[in-house]
């Protein structure tokens, strides 16, 4: 495989890039995108037998299965940074080792209980994008490697490419395969 079909595999939508300008238009689609993705996710994934999910979606990648249990760890981190940032003054945030997190037990557990907690998260997650003031998008914190001050309005962005990434990274698979 050459490197340029590896970074296809890695990133079948291209790598996240923050836009100059974040309008209102697309702000409401990233909310639309963040609050579709479990019901996707579910529909793409849940036909899938136990050997679809233990297949990874690259070489060197992680599975399907694996895939699923990221995406609920970093969507529930990125939904407590809201927090953090919402009621305190440019929080230092936690980062975390999300290649140790899939190597956990729990990556090797059913998908369904993840997917429920996906929906569930995202309903709460959605909930709170919809209230925020536009003072509230544009309270910061602080990613302790890049020390980069990233605004909640930004932050929703990088989640809606997230979504799209992953469900990507699974589609692209299961079409390769013909499981689609």
């Amino acid at each position: 495989m050459t490197p340029e079909q590896l970074e296809l595999l890695k990133y079948p939508i291209g790598k996240h890039h923050w836009p100059a300008q974040i309008t209102t238009e697309l702000f409401k689609e990233w909310i639309t995108e963040i609050e579709t993705f479990p019901n996707r996710l579910e529909a793409l994934v849940m036909p899938f037998s136990e050997k679809q999910l233990n297949t990874a979606y690259r070489p060197g990648g992680w599975t399907v299965r694996q895939v699923v249990h990221h995406v609920a760890d970093s969507h529930v981190n990125s939904y407590i940074r809201y927090k953090w940032t919402l009621t305190e003054d440019k929080p230092v945030i936690k980062a975390y080792h999300e290649d140790r997190w899939a190597q956990l037990p729990d990556y090797s557990a059913p998908i369904a209980p993840t997917l429920a907690f996906l929906k569930a998260l995202h309903t709460k997650w959605v909930l709170l994008l919809k209230s925020l003031s536009e003072s509230d998008l544009q309270r910061t914190f602080i990613h302790p490697e890049s020390k980069k001050e990233i605004s909640l309005r930004a932050l929703t962005g990088m989640y809606a490419w997230h979504c799209r990434h992953h469900y990507a990274h699974i589609e692209h698979l299961a079409k390769r395969h013909d499981w689609i």
